[in-house]
Order: C-alpha cells, then sequence, then structure tokens
C-alpha cells in the first residue's frame, strides 16, 4: 500500500494518512511502528509532550525502512515557547529520535495567555532555515491565532493539526486554512468518547461500500483533502485505517457524514486549553 501524499506550501509532501502515537510508550510504539511499517505506513506523528519519541526513533531504526522515506512530526508544547526555548527542545527531540531533522515540527498549542506563540514561530523559522526540520506548522491554532503570524511574522505555516471529525468539522478552521495555503491535519479523526462510529447513518454509508464506520470517516477526510492521524496499536486495525484509497464517497454521502456535527468538545478550545 502507497498512501498518496498532499503537497505543502513550502515544495515538500505530507501523506494523506499516518500513525498517531500518543498514548503508545516506547515499548508499544517502537514494535507498532514496525507492523505499521509492513503495511506501509511512511508518516509517523509524535510530541516531546508523549514521552514516546525514544520509541519513535527506535521503531523506524528497526524497520529497515530508509530514513528519507519516512515522515516524521513532533511538536513542542509550552515548555519550549519564548525566547529562543524551541533551539534547545528540538535537539532535544532530535537526540530522542536518532534524527538529523524531522520532517515537520509543530507548535503544540497556542497557549495566547502567555503572549510567546509569535516569538516561537520566529524560532522555528530559523530552525526551518537551519534544516533541522523540513517544514514548519502549528497544532490546535484558531484562525484568530494564525492572522496574527500572518502579520508579524515571515513564514506562512504548512499545516494546523486540530481536532477534527464528522462530530467535531471546525468548517471555520479548514475555510482559513485552504484560503492561505495551510493544509488541515486531523488529531482525533474517528472522534473520542461521541460514540461517532456507532452511527446508523455511517453503517448505512459503509454498506454501500463493503467498509466498516471509521474506513468511511477515514475516506471523508481524504475527500476533504485533510491530512488524518489515526491512532492505534492493533495490526487488523492499523490495516483497516490504512484501506481507504480504493473508494469514493458520493456527494450526497460527505454531506451526510459532515450532517454529524453535534459541535466542539468541552474543554478543547484552545484559547483556555493546552500545555
Amino acid at each position: 500500500m502507497t498512501v498518496p501524499s498532499l503537497p505543502l506550501n513550502n515544495g515538500t509532501s505530507i501523506p494523506q494518512i499516518g500513525l498517531g502515537t500518543w498514548p503508545l510508550n516506547d515499548t508499544e510504539v517502537a514494535r507498532t511502528i514496525i507492523v505499521a511499517t509492513e503495511l506501509g505506513y511512511r508518516h509517523v506523528d509524535t510530541a516531546a509532550k508523549y514521552g514516546n519519541e525514544t520509541g519513535v526513533g527506535a521503531g523506524m531504526r528497526s524497520s529497515g525502512i530508509p530514513r528519507e522515506e519516512f515522515f516524521v512530526t513532533t511538536k513542542l508544547d509550552g515548555t519550549y515557547q519564548g525566547d529562543d526555548r524551541a533551539v534547545a527542545g528540538l535537539d532535544e527531540s532530535l537526540g530522542r529520535l536518532g534524527l538529523d531533522y524531522v520532517d515537520l515540527l509543530l507548535i503544540h498549542w497556542p497557549l495566547p495567555a502567555r503572549d510567546q506563540y509569535v516569538s516561537t514561530w520566529k524560532t522555528f523559522e530559523r530552525l526551518l532555515a537551519a534544516g533541522k526540520t523540513r517544514a514548519i506548522g502549528v497544532s490546535n491554532f484558531k484562525p484568530a491565532h494564525l492572522e496574527r503570524l500572518r502579520a508579524e511574522a515571515d513564514v506562512v505555516p504548512a499545516v494546523n493539526q486540530i481536532q477534527l471529525n464528522p462530530r467535531v468539522p471546525r468548517t471555520e478552521y479548514r475555510e482559513y486554512d485552504a484560503a492561505h495555503g495551510i493544509v488541515t491535519e486531523s488529531w482525533s479523526p474517528l472522534g473520542a468518547g461521541n460514540d461517532l462510529l456507532a452511527s446508523p447513518e455511517l453503517a448505512r454509508i459503509g454498506a454501500q461500500y463493503g467498509k466498516t464506520p471509521g474506513q468511511v470517516v477515514l475516506r471523508w477526510h481524504v475527500e476533504l483533502g485533510l491530512v488524518a492521524i489515526p491512532k492505534s496499536a492493533t495490526p487488523a486495525r492499523l490495516a483497516e485505517n490504512l484501506d481507504v484509497f480504493d473508494f469514493a464517497l458520493s456527494p450526497d454521502d460527505v454531506r451526510a457524514i459532515g450532517a454529524l456535527s453535534v459541535g466542539a468538545a468541552p474543554g478543547v478550545d484552545s484559547d483556555h486549553t493546552g500545555h
């Protein structure tokens, strides 16, 4: 299985389905990456806060897949915001991963009350210029946060990784990102704690294509031009999550899935949430 990629605004590209690794520990994630690469995964998403970057690096090396075939994302949390803290933060992440560079470096949360994400972003720009990351982006940023970066910094984020699924479709965010050449990446793409996959509508649509509700939802992300990073450590589920490129949803199906929206999950408001 070869996963299609989407172009980023700096000339690189990102596989449209990736492997989410939270909350796997080092041992679990290393084992999972070996299985996942055998199935065709090449995009791995981690973060300093996850505490599993060492395992991610070990799994990559054990897989036998050349480094250049991987797309590795890591994120720096609030510990590394302000001044030039991200310089040491990325060096520490690279040390744990055993890599010379990552493919994508994200600010994990904007934490606007600290008023440090712009200065952090300017440090990210320098890390990009130094070749320690191939692309830079953000996570959990609202359009207002992105507008400030556009006004005060030089590089437009390549990616905005946000909570996004049919229950929480983030239409305004997606429209803003698309208008400014930013790829939207979905965390929790299959929903969490909202019974999304138990939806009769998803079962009905899946029956038309011989696909599971989860595959229908991941195909919805693909149809919308999003990147999705579902999480699993189960080999069968890993295979299922990747098996979404041999069918296409009808426009009516896409609209029906989008109609499952119930609004943002409580507590996930990045003006007040984050670490």
